[in-house]
């Protein structure tokens, strides 16, 4: 019995260890279609975008938008709201949003003078067009869904900038003196202003769930993107349109929307939705329009160049200007004529080092042949003038091959140097103390019997001096 549940248990052993084997595999391949197939399917929408260069139209309008406020479009931008305090902007889709998931990317720059900013920007999805209100320039008691960049710390929590998703039904009323926090889905620390390169928000509604994914704008990389925040089971209008507004307060930031791009969102195995229709008559006939004014004012301007500038007439205005590979061709030789230029200045420069160099090598070796046979004192004086010469010399050239040639002359110096104690030494023999010579003996010149004569004689006239001293004053005395 014993034998045959081992036996048991050995094959049961064997047929898990070939399924764990074989396993791998196949979840391998089963992972990869689930990942390709829950993938949607994304189809950008441009009716309900923007972006530069050509942002705006002549006449100051966004194409398929509305801005009203304080908002300023521009060839590249969209200023929402201005640095100055008190304002507000907005700007929002003329059509509506009929699809059920989208997907938004909003890229957008938020800078000011000041450490702290006010009041922040908002991206909406509404039922209707929130064009102004107390809730970043919108109206309040929307229906829909917000999602909040907030730069003002209201509730002194120190818990600004910060990012915050609120829903609303249309019947809440925005709490502005807690930033929100009692009202939010969803919400991550992020500091948004004065970044060196534009932030990015991804914000994704798919199968009732909001996700949001902020790039901080530290990095030129546009998918570096962080996981802000996630809501599931959340339940927004059916239709809607998109909007962006800013507001400022007593401070006041720069909010500046460079982009806002839309996809439509398609789960996988569902039918594409069908291709825009053409576009409306009206758009057409005030693009056409648009385009003929264009055509219209850029003839006048030909017109009057060729007036200012009759020599250049029956010439095509393109020869005028240079070509790319034109452009490129003078910038090569420009730059290679200057790197001929600074060669040049170099070898002067050179060529006047290297003749100092020639002259002070010349004087110390006619100094060195001069004084290569005096003595030792000599040698020292002339190793301290050869010092002081290389000093100068390297002070004032400031090269290494002068130093280096002066370090050389120094050494043969000292080479000269030993030479000439080793011949004194090898001439004053081996075991010997070199001695200085001894002065000759010198010659007598008085013997003991000048000396005694010249002691007499002395001793005679002192004797003599004083005794006639003696009578002058004996004399004087008479006549007092």
């Amino acid at each position: 019995m014993a034998v045959s549940i081992a036996k048991c248990l050995r094959a049961d052993a064997c047929v898990l260890l070939l399924t764990l084997l074989l396993r791998p595999a196949a979840c391998g391949d089963i992972a990869a279609g689930a990942t390709s197939g829950d993938a949607p399917h994304r189809r950008f929408e441009y009716k309900y975008s923007f972006k530069g260069p050509h942002l705006s139209q002549g006449d100051g309008t966004v194409p398929f938008w509305v801005h009203t406020g304080n908002a300023i479009p521009s060839a590249d931008q969209i200023r929402i709201t201005p640095s100055l305090r008190s304002q507000q902007g907005s700007v929002w889709t003329k059509n509506v949003v009929k699809f059920e998931h989208w997907e938004a990317v909003v890229t957008f720059r938020v800078s000011g003078r000041g450490r702290m900013g006010a009041d922040g920007l908002a991206v909406w999805y509404t039922s209707g067009q929130g064009l102004t209100g107390p809730v970043y320039g919108a109206a309040d008691q929307w229906n829909g869904v917000g999602i909040f960049f907030d730069s003002f710390d209201n509730d002194g929590k120190k818990n600004n900038p910060t990012v915050l998703v609120v829903g609303n039904n249309g019947k809440l009323v925005y709490d502005h003196q807690n930033d929100g926090t009692t009202q939010s889905l969803g919400t991550c620390l992020r500091d948004f202003r004065n970044k060196p390169y534009p932030v990015r928000a991804k914000i994704t509604y798919y199968k009732k769930t909001l996700t949001v994914l902020i790039n901080n704008g530290f990095t030129p990389d546009k998918e570096d993107y962080e996981f802000c925040t996630r809501i599931e089971n959340m339940i927004i209008p059916v239709e809607g349109y998109f909007g962006i507004s800013a507001a400022t307060g007593g401070l006041a930031d720069d909010h500046d929307v460079l982009s806002f791009l839309l996809f439509r969102l398609t789960e996988p195995g569902q039918q594409l939705p069908p291709a825009e229709q053409e576009m409306p008559k009206e758009e057409k006939d005030k693009y056409q329009e648009e385009f003929e004014n264009f055509q219209q004012e850029l003839d006048k301007k030909k017109e009057a160049f060729q007036k200012e500038h009759p020599d250049v007439q029956g010439q095509a205005i393109e020869d005028l200007y240079e070509s790319v590979n034109e452009r490129e061709i003078r910038q090569i030789f420009e730059g290679q004529n200057r790197i001929h230029l600074e060669i040049k200045q170099l070898n002067r420069q050179l060529a006047m080092i290297l003749d100092e160099q020639r002259r002070y090598v010349s004087v110390i070796t006619d100094e060195v042949s001069k004084r290569g046979t005096q003595t030792q004192s000599g040698q020292v004086r002339q190793i301290s003038s050869a010092q002081q010469l290389q000093h100068g010399s390297a002070g004032g050239l400031g090269t290494y091959e002068t130093v280096q040639h002066f370090n050389d002359i120094k050494e043969h110096l000292h080479v000269v140097k030993r030479n000439i104690e080793h011949i004194i030494q090898k001439n004053s023999g081996p075991g010997e103390k070199v001695k200085c010579p001894e002065l000759p003996p010198m010659p007598s010149c008085l013997s003991t019997t000048h000396f005694v004569v010249f002691v007499v004689i002395q001793s005679v006239l002192f004797f003599g001096y004083i005794m006639y001293r003696s009578q002058q004053e004996a004399a004087a005395k008479k006549f007092f």
